[in-house]
């Protein structure tokens, strides 16, 4: 098991303001109007589709991989768990309060790869968590 983190992105918005969007995966459909074509594109994903406690989207080559929530802390964190994936993958959004009107967000995965499977994927992985957290960073809550 290989964790991966993102770093962490300071928010303008109270924690409870970003736990009701990020807990609510529907949410998540949203962003996908914030991504110009080019880089959807580029990240080889041809559809998203999002409910409150799943998301999934097909990324060429790797095909169908859905994400479902496993547990909510509320204000603190979403788990995930991929529920149609090649591989096992848990991962965690994160929130900590930094005062009334803001917040810090980390996203962390857990991805059950062999070593040289881990040398291949960890940059890629890495640059994609650090853009999701961009994003949730930058969004209007």
């Amino acid at each position: 098991m290989k964790r991966i983190e993102s770093d962490i992105k300071h928010i303008s918005f109270s924690q409870e303001t970003v736990y009701a969007k990020v807990s609510d995966l529907s949410n998540l459909q949203s962003l996908v109007d914030l991504i110009p074509e080019d880089q959807k594109a580029s990240a080889n994903i041809e559809s998203l589709t999002c409910t409150p406690d799943t998301v999934s989207c097909n990324i060429s080559p790797i095909g169908q991989i859905e994400f479902g929530v496993v547990s909510r802390e509320p204000f603190k964190c979403v788990k995930l768990e991929t529920t149609n994936s090649p591989v096992k993958v848990t991962m965690w959004i994160q929130l900590v309060s930094t005062g009334s009107s803001s917040c810090k967000i980390k996203l962390t995965a857990d991805i059950d790869l062999n070593a040289f499977m881990v040398k291949m994927v960890e940059k890629p992985i890495t640059e994609a968590l650090n853009k999701l957290a961009d994003t949730l960073a930058m969004i209007p809550y």
